[in-house]
């Protein structure tokens, strides 16, 4: 069986990907949970990482790293990764890239934290792009394929790419337009909501990770336990 091994539920977006593609999927795997206990894990995840970072997969004595990574190979061996329609999966797999490789405002202005509600700064540039952005991709994956999900009807790594994105827009209170039809959506799949009540139950708490919420704006609400 597939080891799967993450780090904190309510941190974690990078980890969230595969769990939720996983998860979403009904793909059958062991949950290893590796927290964040420092500003850098760098020489404990280097035990079963070669980058020293989370997620990664373990199957049959080999070592799969990445969040793309990961994707790409169970793409391989898992029908339901990808749309099986051509211009679905064209679409889908331009906004994983895209999700991959991008929006660098969002991530470090908009830090991941699934259990506390937060009035954000006033947005720089770059995070007004990326909302647009987002906001726009949201839009035309809807308008296209007809939804609920982003490349049409079934979940696909597409939503399991912006899954980190919904619980950023509802800790944020960020606008996203026509979009939030599919952030309402995934915030009710059983797998989001396991993930949620996760979170919620960390009792665990790491500094750098809360010194970057802080500085994202003013904390309204907070649903983690003590």
């Amino acid at each position: 069986m597939y080891v799967l091994i993450t780090a904190n539920r309510n941190y974690s977006s990078w980890s969230l990907r595969p769990w939720m593609l996983m998860k979403g999927l009904a793909i059958p795997f062991e949950d290893q949970i590796e927290p964040f206990t420092n500003p850098v894990n760098y020489d404990e995840f280097r035990s079963f990482s070669p980058t020293g970072q989370v997620p990664a997969l373990l199957d049959e004595g080999r070592t799969v790293y990445d969040s793309l990574g990961i994707t790409l190979y169970l793409a391989d061996r898992h029908d339901g990764v990808w749309p099986t329609e051509t211009e679905a999966r064209a679409w889908a797999q331009c906004a994983v890239a895209e999700m991959h490789s991008g929006f660098s405002a969002l991530r470090n202005d908009c830090t991941m934290n699934v259990g506390v509600r937060v009035t954000p700064k006033p947005p720089s540039g770059a995070l007004r792009l990326d909302i647009a952005r987002i906001r726009e991709l949201f839009a035309e994956g809807l308008s296209r394929f007809g939804g609920p999900y982003l490349a049409g009807a079934s979940f696909t790594a597409a939503d399991a790419f912006f899954a980190p994105v919904a619980f950023r827009i509802r800790t944020y209170g960020l606008d996203v337009g026509a979009g939030q039809a599919w952030v309402d959506h995934m915030l009710t799949h059983p797998a989001m909501q396991d993930w949620e009540r996760q979170a919620l139950a960390e009792s665990w708490r790491e500094e750098s990770h809360e010194a970057e919420l802080m500085a994202a704006g003013a904390i309204t609400a907070d649903y983690r336990t003590a």
